[in-house]
């Protein structure tokens, strides 16, 4: 399992291989425009030959891109759910061109339409999303940690939204899996039994061959809290032996794990992940 962290592209995103090798990650994930809004900056042929370049010369050949933070697929303003289908689509598009693997999302909230209504919706946006989608990077669903009325919590709900697309466009649709957000919705990660538990759910709902990465964080709060606060590795309650057993898990090995702890200490908990992959 390679070991990576979220990392900042401050003075473009051809920045982001220097930092991610800089913090010792051996992948990184970065946001390629604002996550709080506005027009995305153009990649440019230099930007992107700059990008692969420094990803080769750092021996870093796996990227991820995470959507804006405000994304919602079930909004019923049709500018934030309308407007959350383009960028979801240019963020594939801009990952293709730079050679990026996957682009994970959360898929937003139902606020006061029903659950029922609420999938519908962000089914049809998946849909239009991939219709007529040739680029190379995969779309991934980041589970949720089921806070107020948070769509993708459940593994069951995650499965209903990826068999509602078309069949050709499921090939084009992964889950990421937030540790800290499993955590908090109600599934034990804190040992090798409680992960085997877990990922035999995730089996059964999804399918393990749609796990396509992991976000390593720790959680602050107690399971099935359906709160979503990320901590420092081995500090929180999922706790260090959880995460080795994470690392270590042969049905995980071949994943590439992201922590989004907070940023202050973030290099150190590389440094802790690195060290419980080796026992």
């Amino acid at each position: 399992m390679q070991i990576g962290a979220h990392v900042s592209i401050a003075g473009g995103v051809d920045q982001a291989p220097i930092n991610a090798h800089s913090a010792k990650c051996e992948c990184f994930q970065f946001f390629s425009r604002s996550p709080r809004g506005g027009k995305a900056p153009e990649l440019t042929e230099q930007l992107v030959k700059s990008f692969k370049d420094n990803c080769r010369k750092h021996k870093i050949p796996n990227s991820y891109i995470h959507t804006p933070y405000y994304i919602n697929l079930a909004s019923t303003n049709n500018r934030i759910r309308y407007g959350s289908i383009k960028v979801i689509r240019e963020e594939l598009e801009r990952a293709s061109t730079l050679g990026v693997k996957y682009v994970m999302s959360h898929l937003g909230s139902a606020n006061n339409l029903s659950r029922k209504k609420a999938i519908i919706k962000v089914i049809e946006g998946i849909k239009k999303i991939l219709d007529g989608y040739k680029g190379t990077s995969l779309f991934l669903i980041e589970n949720s940690a089921g806070s107020g009325n948070i769509i993708g919590d459940q593994f069951e709900e995650i499965n209903e939204i990826i068999k509602g697309v078309t069949l050709s466009a499921r090939n084009k649709v992964g889950v990421c899996l937030d540790t800290c957000h499993a955590f908090s919705s109600g599934y034990d990660l804190r040992n090798k039994k409680a992960i085997d538990k877990t990922l035999k759910k995730f089996d059964a709902k999804i399918g393990l061959s749609k796990l396509k990465m992991i976000h390593g964080n720790d959680s602050m709060t107690e399971i099935d809290s359906h709160v979503d606060r990320h901590e420092h590795i081995g500090l929180g309650k999922i706790g260090k032996e959880g995460f080795q057993a994470i690392l270590n898990h042969p049905k995980l090995k071949k994943l590439d794990l992201i922590i989004e702890t907070p940023a202050d200490g973030r290099q150190d908990d590389i440094k802790v992940l690195k060290g419980l992959r080796k026992k």
